[in-house]
């Protein structure tokens, strides 16, 4: 009895076998005015919301505790921390500029991840990631900056729900998970706490509360453009290598890029993160992203800017829309992009 040769059906890959098998995601449509765009823009903010869950309600006013202050020489440093009425204390730095006249601009700076648990919001003193130390290049030009530690960072490493024995990637899990229990998410934790130090920002009377920008790299990127399409109140952004679009990193089979905190359940039955970037406009936003940086494949930065800059287009302001592409880097920050980052904010802030 002979043998049968069974022709095995074409095959695809996993992600897409799967994507086909669930709802597609609505495409993305923009309006044809302000208006409409302001209604819709309001719609996707509520959305927002909603995925990232349940969370408990920001206090109305922060309850902070000073730690310390340090006067060096050109800048003062401020060592503080806050109780962000979610059972967790917050630590941050405030830097102070000594010179110039206050109230002065601010930027909140948000630490990136690279699974430097330990580091967190010590990122501003260091040049690891970037060409100059953050905080003290910006306080020197006549900024205040602020960064604190995100959850599982930092002095909150081995802080979460798995106690000190989970530190590091294993702490993130468990938060994640507990937070999933809880009805909401760890995304949604990190950013309440990022708006509660823009909260405590603001009320400071050193600073210009209408003068306050945000950035950061890769996870800080992240937050930066999460925090600028949730919150009016910062008047610009500018993220630095990390501007993905979820469905083109599906389809480079990216997933691994990232952390299990940047998962939001069930956004992409809405739209993708075009929808989330638009909601800063029109205020002023240059991403910047290397076009060899494998968490943000280029194919995703390219839709995302081109489904944008139409939203800026309705209002006049298409040049504050700016997404720039560096041929032959990962995922980093360089020197241009740290040059072209302090042109940016003195433009809009100073």
């Amino acid at each position: 009895m002979g043998t049968t040769n069974i022709q095995s059906p074409e095959t695809k890959p996993a992600w897409e076998l799967e994507l086909e098998s669930a709802a597609p995601t609505p495409p993305w449509i923009v309006p044809a005015t302000v208006p409409a765009w302001e209604s819709q823009k309001k719609a996707i903010r509520a959305r927002l919301w909603e995925l990232l869950g349940s969370m408990p309600p920001r206090p109305a006013k922060p309850m902070v505790r000073t730690i310390s202050r340090e006067d060096r020489g050109d800048y003062v440093v401020e060592q503080f921390e806050f109780d962000n009425g979610a059972g967790a204390r917050v630590p941050g730095y405030l830097l102070l500029p000594k010179g110039g006249t206050a109230p002065h601009p601010a930027i909140l700076y948000c630490h990136w991840h690279g699974d430097e648990y330990s580091i967190g919001r010590e990122e501003i003193f260091q040049n690891t990631h970037t060409p100059e130390t953050p905080g003290p290049t910006f306080a020197r030009r006549g900024y205040a900056v602020m960064a604190i530690d995100a959850y599982c960072f930092g002095e909150r490493n081995g802080k979460g729900p798995g106690g000190s024995r989970e530190l590091g990637a294993c702490g993130e899990s468990t938060a994640s998970k507990f937070n999933l229990w809880l009805g909401r998410t760890l995304w949604g934790m990190i950013v309440r706490d990022d708006l509660m130090a823009l909260d405590y920002l603001r009320s400071r009377p050193e600073v210009d509360p209408t003068r306050i920008g945000v950035t950061g790299i890769s996870m800080g990127a992240t937050r930066s453009w999460w925090l600028m399409a949730l919150d009016d109140r910062l008047r610009t952004g500018v993220p630095m290598a990390c501007m993905t679009r979820y469905q083109n990193l599906i389809a480079h089979e990216a997933l691994s890029a990232h952390g299990i905190y940047y998962f939001v359940p069930g956004m992409l039955r809405h739209f993708d993160s075009e929808a989330v970037v638009a909601c800063a406009a029109p205020r002023p936003m240059l991403f910047m992203t290397g076009d060899q940086d494998y968490g943000s494949p280029v194919a995703g930065v390219r839709a995302i800017g081109d489904a944008v800059k139409p939203v800026y287009r309705l209002y006049g302001r298409e040049e504050d829309f700016q997404n720039i592409l560096y041929p032959g880097i990962g995922h980093a920050c360089t020197p241009v992009m740290w040059k072209n980052l302090q042109a940016w904010m003195d433009r809009h802030l100073h």
